[in-house]
């Protein structure tokens, strides 16, 4: 009898693996780091400041929440909003970690609700890297909420993706970004 393909293995242990592991109490979807939509919201607008090119929610129209987010790693792929976590900025209410206002000129983050891990990471410093290899830190003060939104809280604003680094003007600055681009690629770590 022939010998089975090293890639008949490799499969053998993709399809095994995570079941096996998930069995142990490790949930596959950590281990496959994929994350899929957990409902969705219908659209409620309201005053809604359009600051930094903040998205208003539509009467009726249908957003999608995520009560997830794909794992950490070293260098885990994100996208780079703008926010203003200011007084009367785009970013709606205080921050949640501190019940306190930030100055755009102070390097903060939020993070989509998976990665804001329930507060967890709430005065942590992450380590934020852009395409052109600038990296800057930044402390987490707020959750970017994935689960709610179109409400005064969340600036009547649809729910974050799950993938969401919102990063304050002094963020961009730091990464030398144009904050008229609005959204752009980034990786993330803890630091």
């Amino acid at each position: 009898m022939a010998a089975a393909p090293l890639s008949y293995y490799a499969l053998l242990v993709l399809l095994v693996l995570p079941s096996s592991l998930a069995t142990a109490g490790f949930p596959a979807r950590a281990l496959l780091q994929t994350c899929n939509p957990s409902g969705t919201i219908r659209g409620k607008s309201g005053t809604c400041n359009p600051e930094n090119g903040s998205e208003c929610c539509v009467d009726g129209q249908r957003y999608q929440t995520f009560a997830c987010s794909s794992r950490v790693t070293g260098r885990t792929r994100a996208v780079l909003t703008l926010n203003s976590f200011a007084d009367g900025g785009d970013g709606g209410g205080r921050s949640e970690c501190d019940e306190k206002f930030h100055a755009d000129s102070e390097p903060v983050v939020a993070l989509s609700t998976g990665w804001y891990d329930g507060g967890g990471r709430c005065g942590k410093r992450v380590v934020i890297r852009a395409a052109s290899g600038k990296t800057t830190t930044a402390k987490v003060v707020d959750e970017c909420d994935s689960t709610r939104g179109c409400d005064d809280e969340h600036n009547f604003e649809p729910p974050c993706a799950n993938n969401v680094v919102d990063g304050s003007p002094a963020v961009w600055k730091a990464l030398g970004l144009d904050t008229d681009d609005g959204v752009v690629p980034i990786t993330w770590s803890d630091a």
